[in-house]
C-alpha cells in the first residue's frame, strides 16, 4: 500500500513572516482527518530559516494520534549525536513509534556552507559526521553501556536513557542522488528519501540502492522507497508552471528558480493530471510520497486526499 504524506509549510511561514505555529499545529491535525499517513517538516538553522524540526514534531506527537511524522530532512550533521540521540528518543516516546528520521548531508552552496561555520562544524566534514553520529546514536538507542572512540566524540562507558519507543531507534531514511548516497542508504539505512530525479531517476536510484543492500547481506525489500515530490495545481498548465517557478524562487534565494527546478521532482498542471504523475513514481518503487504544496493548503490537502485513494 503506498502511504502519502504531507510536508508542513515551516519555511513558507517564515518567508510570509507569521512564525505563529497554531496555523501549523492545525493543518497537521487536517491531514490526519483527511487521511494522510504522514506528517514531515524539513530542516535549516540559517540557510533557509524555519522552526527547529524535532521541536515541532513533539509537538506534533501530542496533537495527533495516527499519522507517522518525520523529518524531511534533518541535517544530523549539524547536531551533537549524544544531544541528538536523547532528543530523538524523547520524540519517538512522544509518538509512540511513529517517528521517521529522514536525514540528508545539504547541498553545497555558500548560504548552506556559511550555516555550517555558524554552527561550529566544518562543512567538510558533513558526511563522516553524519555516518559516524548515526552509528552513534544507534548504539546510544540500545539502552547499553557504549565504549566510543571516534574521529569527532568520545564515551567512555556511558548509557542513554530514556531509549526510543521503538527498539533500536526510528527508522533512518536518508537522501542524496549521488553514487555515495545511494550506496550509503543500501549498506546503512532503513529508506531512501531523495528530491529529485522525477521518475526515471527514481527507478534507477531505487535498483542501486537495492543492489547495495543486497551485496551488504542486507534484505533489500525491506528498504523504503520515498520520493519528495513539489506540486501546483492549476488547470492552465502555463500558470501551474508560473506557481512553481515563483515558490522555489522565493523558497531558495538566491539561488535561480530555474537551477531549483532542474533538481527537484515537480508536478504543475492540472488536478487530473496529478494521480498520473504520482503514480509514476509508484510504479518506480516508492512505498512513500511526501508532498510539498504551491498555492493554498488547504484546498491542496482535500484534492491530494482524494487522490490518496486512488494509489492504493
Amino acid at each position: 500500500m503506498t502511504k502519502v504524506g504531507y510536508l508542513l509549510p515551516t519555511r513558507e511561514a517564515i518567508m510570509a513572516a507569521q512564525p505563529a505555529t497554531a496555523r501549523l499545529l492545525h493543518l497537521a491535525e487536517q491531514a490526519e482527518r483527511l487521511g494522510f499517513d504522514s506528517v514531515w517538516v524539513g530542516d535549516s538553522l540559517l540557510a533557509r530559516t524555519r522552526h527547529e524540526p524535532l521541536t515541532l514534531l513533539a509537538a506534533l506527537a501530542a496533537r495527533t494520534e495516527r499519522v507517522q511524522l518525520g523529518t524531511a530532512v534533518l541535517l544530523a550533521g549539524l547536531r551533537n549525536p549524544v544531544v541528538l540521540a536523547q532528543i530523538v528518543a524523547t520524540v519517538d516516546r512522544l509518538a509512540e513509534g511513529r517517528l521517521i528520521l529522514g536525514v540528508g548531508v545539504a547541498a553545497d552552496t555558500p548560504a548552506v556552507r556559511a550555516e555550517f561555520a555558524a554552527a561550529g562544524v566544518a562543512f567538510e566534514q558533513r558526511v563522516g559526521r553524519l555516518v559516524h553520529g548515526l552509528r552513534l546514536c544507534r548504539e546510544l538507542w540500545s539502552g547499553e553501556s557504549v565504549e566510543w572512540d571516534g574521529p569527532y566524540w568520545t564515551l567512555s562507558g556511558q548509557s542513554l536513557q530514556p531509549t526510543p519507543h521503538r527498539p533500536g531507534g526510528p527508522p533512518i531514511w536518508v537522501g542524496g542522488s549521488a553514487a555515495a548516497a545511494l550506496a550509503r542508504a543500501g549498506r546503512r539505512y532503513d529508506g531512501w528519501f531523495p528530491v529529485g530525479g522525477e521518475v526515471a531517476g527514481f527507478k534507477s536510484g531505487m535498483q542501486t540502492v537495492r543492489q547495495a543492500a543486497a551485496d551488504a547481506g542486507r534484505d533489500a525489500a525491506a528498504i523504503t522507497g520515498a520520493a519528495y515530490i513539489t506540486v501546483a495545481i492549476h488547470d492552465r498548465p502555463e500558470e501551474a508552471e508560473a506557481m512553481v517557478e515563483r515558490y522555489l524562487a522565493g523558497y531558495y534565494a538566491p539561488a535561480p528558480a530555474a537551477v531549483m527546478r532542474k533538481l527537484q521532482n515537480c508536478y504543475a498542471g492540472p488536478i487530473e493530471g496529478a494521480a498520473e504523475y504520482l503514480t509514476g513514481f509508484v510504479e518506480a518503487g516508492a512505498q512513500h510520497l511526501c508532498l510539498r504544496f504551491c498555492g493554498d493548503h488547504d484546498e491542496n490537502l482535500e484534492r491530494f486526499a482524494a487522490i490518496a485513494a486512488q494509489l492504493d
